[in-house]
């Protein structure tokens, strides 16, 4: 089974760098599943209904988000009726949505679980370490093929969580910087890692936005919008192909460039 975990999908060029990569990426790949962090494609900032639906016509299967999962107050409503949409399962428990759900994949059951981590968020959820190995142990009683995705601010939280679950789940994901880390690799007892799989939008830019805005800030400390930036648009992300046993086989980066495009 081969999985594909794309980067944040950050804004419009984002949203092109899946339009115009991902298909031809999955037929050449194989690719049985794809799961990609959308918190980020509605101009950086949440996920809106329409745009959900855009990335599940482009070809994503599964819609994980961290902190910006309801920045979008219609995502609040409409995650409770699509459960290709993952929020954090350490949320409380009657917050909408699940974080944890398990799909069809061919003839085989796979588990997907999305957790945020304690650093460098606003909001302050349940550990998410104890969740991860309750969570990760039960799904195991229904499928070897457990996903974990974990939205966090720091590597060494994001490393913890890989080799706490090592031998466990089949790959520890690590999402939220948006920019993508250099140690992909398997864990001793076979899991599939990596701190952080980038984004999807503009490459030649601070996070998927123009540069100009984004050193105002820094510069002068007074807040301004940030806009979306179209250089050098590609398709990152990791590509985790596990065996029959759950165990993972190899992981991959993919840095795949889809057009320099100008703003229209």
């Amino acid at each position: 089974m081969k999985v594909l975990f794309l980067g944040e999908i950050t804004a419009k060029a984002g949203l092109d760098a899946v339009r115009d990569g991902l298909r031809p990426y999955v037929k050449e790949q194989g690719v049985d599943l794809v799961i990609a962090n959308g918190e980020g494609v509605t101009s950086g900032f949440g996920i809106g209904t329409q745009h959900a639906m855009t990335l599940f016509k482009y070809g994503i299967d599964i819609i994980t988000g961290g902190e910006k999962i309801f920045f979008k107050l219609d995502m609040q409503e409409f995650i409770t009726r699509k459960d290709r949409i993952l929020r954090p399962a350490n949320y409380p428990g009657d917050v909408p949505g699940r974080g944890c759900r398990f799909y069809n994949v061919g003839s085989q059951k796979v588990s997907v679980i999305n957790l945020l981590g304690m650093t460098d968020f606003n909001c302050h959820l349940d550990n998410p370490f104890p969740q991860a190995e309750f969570l990760v142990s039960k799904a195991l009683e229904q499928t070897p093929f457990v996903f974990l995705v974990f939205h966090a601010g720091t590597t060494a939280e994001k490393a913890s969580m890989g080799y706490l679950l090592d031998g466990k789940a089949s790959a520890v994901i690590g999402t939220h910087t948006k920019v993508m880390t250099a140690d992909a690799r398997l864990l001793p007892r076979g899991t599939a890692y990596i701190s952080d799989n980038g984004r999807c939008g503009s490459f030649m830019s601070v996070g998927g936005f123009a540069p100009e805005n984004e050193i105002q800030k820094f510069t002068t400390g007074l807040y301004r919008r940030s806009t979306e930036c179209f250089d050098d648009v590609r398709l990152q992300g990791a590509l985790v192909e596990v065996g029959p046993d759950g165990r993972a086989v190899s992981i991959s980066a993919v840095n795949l460039p889809v057009g320099k495009k100008e703003q229209s």
